[in-house]
């Protein structure tokens, strides 16, 4: 099990940046695809986006394509998600999760283990 901590959360103006961090510990990342997932109130979970264990190659859904950026560091076992113009919409609570498995998928049910979570709030 891989223990996540996620950090950067905060409130930003609709068109800002905000950069999240994924700690792992206890394993090795480069052991894991990473995925980051977000939960608004009334809403189901949502897949955002996951990165290969190399880092080369990387998946998002079509809310955030073109303005969100994942990457990962295994040296320092972080997975950081750059968070670009932002909208009121990306509102949520903002989870990174570790999938020990080889499908770079957007189903929740491949990720193992999960943070705590960090909020977003974006205001108009």
């Amino acid at each position: 099990q891989v223990q996540l901590v996620e950090s950067g959360g905060g409130l930003v103006q609709a068109g800002g940046s905000l950069r999240l961090s994924c700690k792992a510990s206890g394993r090795t990342l480069s052991n894991y695809i990473m995925g980051w997932f977000r939960h608004a109130p009334g809403k189901e979970r949502e897949f955002v986006a996951a990165i290969r264990r190399s880092g080369v190659i990387s998946r998002y859904s079509d809310s955030v394509k073109g303005r969100f950026i994942l990457s990962r560091d295994n040296a320092k076992s972080t997975a950081d998600l750059q968070m670009n113009i932002l909208k009121p919409e990306d509102t949520a609570v903002y989870y990174c999760a570790a999938n020990s498995g080889n499908v770079l998928g957007s189903d929740y049910g491949l990720y193992d283990d999960w943070g705590q979570g960090t909020q977003v709030t974006v205001s108009s």
